[in-house]
């Protein structure tokens, strides 16, 4: 370390005032990673001059090589530092964040992770702005896609597998990356949903809801971390020094690199707290971020406030440390290339093991939400009890949509779409028969902005037959198989970022069209592509099999052909509630109680909705958090205590029966949740603290175990963001037990704890 040190402090003692600069500003040199409406120009020019740190967007490992070589031709030969939008996979296309945390399998999440840093490394990419770790309870936001889901416990773990999956035990080694935890933070919860917007969240909750994935990340080694475009409380999180750096940095102990979100830096001035760009970029310094994405607010403005004597010259040093060190853990300064020679030595894209892990990850993020009847899995082809399926719907024969949101590098030309994945399971033994039955949406207005980021193949193309046209075929197609499997949705941008939505539904095209299909009497399977949790109400009446398998990425028609025919078992857990209605949104099961809680269904003068049926959870959503079926069927016995009175730091061991009664192997996620019935504060109804992902053989029964701790209980009191304590109370605690956050059983315990308030370290 001190090693290390004394590089840093030798350089930066050779460095000017400029060249310090010089390291802040991170550029893109345009194409197609365009998330505003400002581009960098210049870029060659500027890297020869030492006026550059970092570029974001290259897209090859030509221009990579090239731009370096502009690096070594300066003064310093500083290397630059290569980042990408790596969000689900580099060219290997992973399910979307949101489905891989549907998973509740960590080691997947975190092998998925290697994947894409190993073929990001092989282009040059030396850092991935990911993971995005932004708990989010409200679905309208198009950025739940990229999220983990509603619950801080399992975006934590998520957190840590994919900082550990990118950067492994060695962030200098080629073929690892180095991970930005990103939007720090309060991103997902903007008013009305809306993208961009402001948040107003308390001390208390920010610590218990937000805070927590990004310190697991931090303590798992995050590198990085990438402010969000919100206001928090009034602050613009890249003017917000008291989170940034005093909670962050000074209290939590977070030592990493801080850089801005696209021009987030310039966007301090139409957050109403920056005069100009000179005013920006001092707030922006002051507050602790680092680099400055593309605005060059930092590049144009900073030296001139330090000769103003408006800044001084020591933070512009210290932001320019973090950035060396930065590059230094990288192994940029031993050699700026080894990234590009090991991957042009291992070509390790799109590889038989990534596609098939791939394939894995789609059955293991798929929810089954209704399986009426045991209609899944559908009988095996060879066996000769099923010999048409009709294959419906606008996503039947899509490579576009199949990728989701934020696949930057991906390609639709190596999806296999789902018509392929079902045709090659089916072999010559079932026909597969497809219609299109519908547009995504009909409206050409609405269809122009669901392409906006399609350069080269649209994701929405509205068809030349009329409505009727497209049905009365679906309809026809239908009538002569023996099940139907009507895929719809939402258009990849549908969800992502700018995609927020007034209306949760699927598009009412598609509902026509299912209400059609189910008009034949044919059994209907419904699979549902999404980048958010939709309310599903009608598609869970018409359908007598109901799945929601997200986008899945380069290998979905295999993964979902592998679930239909029950080749591998369909494992995933909602890590979102599914609402009801969008009337239903903001919606969590952790929850707060009333003082005039539900009875479960509609009665006056109680918390609940007016127009909501008797058989709906009033206040849960449709299907709640941890939700999904399995091809088996599970039965929970009830949660047993090692003991029920416990004080101090005693360590509390629960176990309980988990039995498969089904004839077919299956996997179940045990999922434990604890509750604070009577506290200091109004605790929520209950609270994720641990889960674990088993196999269950057929027939077969195991015991599952769990172990609580203390620091399980406890929960922050709060007077500002930076004076925060966590409390520790005595009571009684439930401990629930179940397979999702509705249908739980649970044991009443009592912890004789010393009441305490230290601060959180």
């Amino acid at each position: 370390m001190k090693k290390d040190k004394d590089f840093i402090d030798g350089l930066l003692g050779r460095m000017t005032l400029s060249e310090k600069i010089g390291q802040l500003n991170l550029v893109t040199p345009g194409g197609e990673t365009l998330t505003g409406t400002v581009v960098n120009t210049d870029v060659a020019e500027k890297i020869r001059t030492g006026r550059i740190g970092g570029i974001f967007g290259v897209k090859s490992a030509e221009a990579v090589r090239v731009f370096q070589d502009l690096a070594q031709e300066t003064r310093l030969k500083i290397p630059l530092m290569f980042a990408e939008d790596v969000i689900h996979g580099q060219k290997t296309i992973f399910p979307l964040p949101l489905a891989l945390a549907a998973s509740w399998d960590m080691d997947l999440v975190r092998a998925t992770a290697r994947v894409a840093a190993r073929e990001a490394a092989s282009i040059g990419i030396d850092q991935v702005y990911s993971p995005m770790v932004d708990v989010c309870r409200d679905p309208r936001w198009g950025r739940i896609a990229e999220s983990p889901g509603e619950d801080p416990f399992l975006a934590s773990r998520f957190a840590e597998a994919m900082v550990e999956g990118y950067q492994g035990d060695d962030l200098s080694r080629p073929d690892a990356v180095m991970a930005c935890l990103k939007h720090f933070c309060g991103y997902g919860g903007g008013m009305g949903g809306r993208d961009y917007d402001a948040v107003d969240l308390s001390p208390a909750a920010l610590h218990d809801v937000v805070l927590p994935p990004f310190i697991a990340g931090m303590r798992a080694g995050a590198g990085s971390v990438m402010a969000s475009f919100n206001t928090l409380n009034g602050m613009p999180m890249h003017a917000n020094r008291a989170v940034i750096t005093e909670l962050f940095r000074h209290q939590l102990g977070y030592g990493g690199l801080v850089v801005a979100d696209y021009t987030g830096i310039l966007e301090l001035i139409a957050h109403g707290v920056a005069a100009d760009r000179a005013d920006a970029a001092r707030l922006g310094l002051s507050a602790g971020v680092d680099m400055d994405m593309v605005s060059e607010t930092y590049l144009e403005t900073l030296e001139d406030s330090v000769r103003a004597e408006l800044i001084e010259e020591s933070e512009i040093t210290a932001a320019c440390r973090r950035v060396l060190e930065a590059k230094l853990k990288l192994g940029l300064f031993d050699d700026p290339y080894h990234r590009l020679d090991w991957g042009r030595a291992s070509q390790p894209i799109l590889t038989a093991g990534n596609r098939q892990l791939a394939r894995a990850a789609v059955a293991a993020a798929t929810v089954v939400l209704k399986n009426d009847g045991d209609l899944l899995p559908l009988p095996a082809p060879e066996s000769g009890r099923i010999g048409a399926i009709a294959l419906i719907g606008p996503f039947a024969l899509d490579r576009v949509n199949m990728n989701g949101t934020w696949a930057v590098a991906g390609s639709p030309n190596t999806v296999v779409p789902i018509a392929d994945g079902l045709r090659e399971a089916a072999g010559d033994a079932v026909s597969i028969r497809t219609a299109k039955g519908a547009n995504i949406v009909d409206e050409p207005w609405l269809a122009s902005r669901l392409n906006v980021h399609d350069w080269k193949d649209l994701s929405v193309v509205v068809d030349v037959r009329s409505p009727e046209a497209m049905i009365a075929e679906a309809v026809a197609v239908a009538s002569e198989a023996d099940v139907t499997v009507a895929v719809v949705g939402e258009a990849r941008e549908y969800s992502g970022e700018s995609s927020s939505r007034t209306d949760l539904s699927i598009p009412e095209p598609q509902k026509k069209l299912l209400r059609a299909l189910k008009a034949t009497g044919k059994p209907l399977i419904v699979v549902v592509m999404t980048g958010r949790p939709l309310a599903l109400a009608e598609e869970a009446l018409l359908a007598d099999a109901l799945l929601v398998a997200w986008f899945g990425g380069t290998e979905v028609g295999h993964g979902l052909a592998d679930v239909l025919f029950g080749k591998t078992e369909p494992s995933g857990r909602l890590p979102a509630t599914f609402p009801y209605s969008v009337g239903q949104v903001p919606v969590t099961y952790a929850h707060r109680p009333t003082g005039r809680p539900t009875p479960g269904r509609f009665q006056k003068f109680t918390s609940g909705y007016v127009d909501l049926p008797d058989d709906v959870a009033q206040n849960d959503g449709l299907y709640p958090f941890g939700f999904g079926l399995g091809y088996g069927k599970v039965a929970y016995g009830a949660p047993r205590a090692d003991r029920t009175q416990l004080t101090g730091d005693d360590r509390l061991a629960v176990t309980l029966t988990v039995t498969n009664l089904g004839d077919r192997p299956t996997l179940e996620t045990v999922q434990l949740y604890i509750g604070d019935p009577v506290a200091s504060l109004s605790r929520p109804v209950k609270e994720l603290k641990a889960f674990r992902k088993i196999a269950l053989a057929a027939r077969a029964a195991e015991t599952v175990g769990f172990t609580v701790t203390a620091d399980d209980l406890d929960f922050s009191v709060a007077e500002t963001v930076t004076d925060t304590r966590r409390r520790s109370e005595s009571g009684a605690f439930d401990i629930h037990v179940g397979p999702n956050s509705r249908e739980t059983q649970a044991v009443r315990v009592t912890w004789d704890r010393p009441q305490s308030g230290g601060r959180r370290s």
